[in-house]
Parts: C-alpha cells; sequence; structure tokens
C-alpha cells in the first residue's frame, strides 16, 4: 500500500510539471463530446473522452493485474 500511494503521489507530481505540455493535447474536445451553449448558459459534457479514458484505464488495469 505504501508503495502504490508514493507512485500515485510522483505520477501527480510529474503530471503537474508536464502540465504545460499537456493542456496543449486536444483531449476532451473530441468528436461525440456534447457542447450546449445559450445566453448565460454553457453546458459540456465530454461523452467521447469518458470513453476514450474508460478504455485506456481498462487496459492499464488489465496490464497490472498480471
Amino acid at each position: 500500500m505504501n508503495k502504490t500511494l508514493v507512485l500515485v503521489g510522483a505520477l501527480i507530481i510529474i503530471a503537474g510539471l508536464c502540465w504545460p505540455w499537456i493542456r496543449q493535447i486536444p483531449f476532451g474536445k473530441l468528436p461525440g463530446d456534447i457542447t450546449v451553449v445559450r445566453e448565460n448558459f454553457r453546458f459540456y459534457f465530454p461523452v467521447t473522452s469518458c470513453v476514450v479514458i474508460s478504455i485506456l484505464a481498462t487496459l492499464l488495469f488489465h496490464l497490472f493485474r498480471k
């Protein structure tokens, strides 16, 4: 458990340091993401982005399980 927490903390620090480059990836603006813009109202739901994250997480968990 301790090793896992240290690893997660290290990954968060690395992601924070790499944020200027990570932010430029067009993730979250994929085709299939729902955006509704009206006067005084904006709704955004990243459907496709959530599916991609789910697939990647499933693959990673499957790889680390073995």
